[in-house]
């Protein structure tokens, strides 16, 4: 039987819904999956209280290598050998989930945002289709508008020295909630150490703008592919609003009945502003719908 482990970038601002997600990765997991959650240093008071038998806490200090300091007050990471440009903060919690991913030991990492909540069991097995493990891909999803994704898609290529990608519609790889595989995100790192030249944290966050799921999804289709071929897609894993706009009462509990018969988790974004009591009726509804007791 393969294995399954979760892993959660978070820090204290999100404290509160990393204690829902928490609390249905004991319901909705096997017992001897393992939370994995990755917080600065001066968060991890916030964190402690979940330590024990499913359940790691780590800084992302500890992941990185001492030359990479943190600007206090300024959410910016310096690489002191190469100062210039600074680590941001959503570029480091990337690197936290790439890193985290491939200290892993077991098959299938379930990785998920903060604000995710579980809402049906899941095991390794949901991670496959025909034996192989899935990819979330949504073909044509980044259309020529989406700008900021198409310059991931390029980004993505040049750092795995890949061909320019063609024309939008490209694929889109980005979700809070998916499945990686801890081998293929080693590979990914050698990859990057190859075509760098470099530490692939130093590559990785040198980049302005650069995203990592568009980076393993690039990885996974346009490299690996050459001798795999490419993956099964699945992309209802995750129920999610399109848009980050404030849910009222009634309009979560409709988001919430609309949840599909594949999704095994729902994110109601921390950023959007929803109350957080409009936020809990929605999550007791999809897990009646999903067939759980709240």
């Amino acid at each position: 039987m393969r294995t399954l482990s979760v892993v959660t970038p978070s820090y204290g601002p999100d404290a509160g819904q990393f204690a829902d997600l928490h609390r249905s990765v004991l319901e909705c997991t096997p017992d001897d999956t393992v939370h994995h959650v990755v917080v600065p240093a001066a968060d991890l008071g916030l964190f402690r209280a979940y330590e024990g038998p499913r359940c790691r806490v780590r800084t992302v200090e500890s992941l990185l290598p001492g030359r990479y300091v943190k600007v206090p007050r300024k959410g910016l990471w310096v690489n002191v050998l190469r100062p210039w440009p600074p680590v941001r903060g959503w570029v480091m919690q990337q690197i936290v989930k790439l890193a985290a991913t491939a200290a892993m030991d077991t098959d299938v990492v379930l990785v998920a945002d903060s604000d995710v909540v579980l809402v049906r069991p899941v095991t390794a097995e949901r991670a496959l289709i025909d034996g192989r493990v899935l990819l979330h891909r949504l073909e044509d999803g980044v259309h020529p508008l989406m700008t900021r994704h198409v310059l991931w898609h390029r980004v993505a290529r040049e750092l795995l020295r890949l061909p320019p990608p063609p024309e939008p519609p490209l694929p889109d790889y980005m979700s809070p909630l998916t499945f990686w595989r801890p081998a293929v995100v080693r590979a990914l790192q050698d990859r990057l150490r190859e075509t760098t030249g470099r530490h692939w944290i130093d590559a990785f966050g040198s980049r302005l703008h650069v995203s990592e799921f568009m980076l393993y999804g690039v990885f996974v289709d346009e490299v690996l592919s050459a001798t795999e071929g490419r993956p099964p897609s699945d992309t209802s894993i995750c129920h999610k609003n399109p848009d980050e706009s404030p849910m009222d009462l009634a309009t979560a509990l409709d988001f919430a009945g609309r949840l599909g018969p594949g999704a095994i988790g729902m994110l109601i974004s921390s950023k959007s502003g929803t109350p957080d009591d409009v936020r809990q009726a929605a999550i007791r509804r999809c897990t009646e719908i999903a067939g759980r007791t709240p």
